[in-house]
């Protein structure tokens, strides 16, 4: 991953995005396609999957964030089906497609797309099945840069109207992050990742940052981090039970990360948003 000072690396980070065929847990409602932004309100309009879990509402909700090669319809099938049937609404975003983006792992964060979550949570909070006060942003590699970024106290956090009440970022790049963040933070990273090092979630998670723009002692919500030993990049996505190699960087399906990861999101969620702690 290529690293520079200042704020432009925030926006340059090289990161892969989950990708590949996955299988989770099932639940009865299949998702629906919907498009939440129309074209007349936007210019660049977003879309999505949108689940609906069983049960009486309004639910508390997920965003999820895909990382820099899409698969936003793999993402789902892969978390969204299995939040959903833990009983929480999840609208599954698709940065990619309404912008004519296939990948965006050799170029970096497109500016365009730093805003993407709160537009997503804009629209949750205003359909009915969803508790608005009750909604949390989970992201993927670059996706998870964006869901940390959006919940650290600054001008997006501050100027959105309704707000996320916690964040899960899977194996973000955490160089440059400065960790002041606005609610309870997760990261869940592999030791081995070459990618986006743990070691520099280690420094966040910490209040250390070797570009000294970390938060100040005590200052922000707390940041709770997870690192899998023996586990590399894209450790949750079964397509690479081969492993496989992007950019010069590993990537490995790890059974055992996973499904850590799975229960430590669970109780994280449970814990932050609530829902019905349903079992796996």
């Amino acid at each position: 991953m290529m690293n520079s000072a200042g704020p432009a690396a925030l926006l340059a980070a090289l990161l892969i995005g989950s990708a590949g065929p996955a299988r989770a847990a099932d639940t009865e409602q299949p998702p629906a396609f919907v498009e939440f932004e129309s074209p007349l309100a936007s210019a660049q309009p977003l879309q999505g999957y949108l689940r609906l879990p069983d049960g009486p509402g309004p639910a508390p909700a997920v965003v999820l964030l895909h990382g820099c090669a899409g698969y936003f319809k793999q993402l789902d099938e892969r978390w969204g089906k299995r939040l959903a049937a833990w009983g929480y609404v999840t609208l599954t975003v698709d940065r990619f497609g309404p912008r004519g983006i296939t990948s965006t792992c050799a170029s970096g964060v497109p500016p365009a797309t730093v805003h993407d979550a709160y537009r997503a949570l804009h629209f949750l909070t205003r359909h009915p099945a969803v508790d608005p006060a009750r909604v949390a942003v989970v992201g993927f590699s670059q996706g998870a840069w964006l869901a940390l970024f959006s919940v650290e106290r600054g001008a997006i956090e501050r100027n959105a109207s309704e707000k996320f009440r916690a964040a899960v970022a899977f194996y973000p790049p955490c160089l440059g992050i400065q960790g002041n963040m606005t609610v309870p933070t997760l990261i869940l990273i592999g030791e081995l990742d070459d990618w986006t090092p743990a070691s520099e979630c280690r420094n966040l998670a910490d209040g250390r940052d070797d570009w000294g723009i970390s938060r100040e002692k005590g200052k922000g919500d707390r940041i709770e981090l997870i690192v899998y030993p023996g586990a590399y990049h894209d450790f949750d996505v079964p397509h690479y039970s081969t492993p496989a190699r992007l950019f010069g960087h590993h990537l490995e399906f790890n059974a055992v990360a996973r499904d850590q990861s799975v229960d430590a999101l669970r109780k994280f969620l449970y814990a932050t948003i609530g829902g019905q702690e349903r079992s796996q």
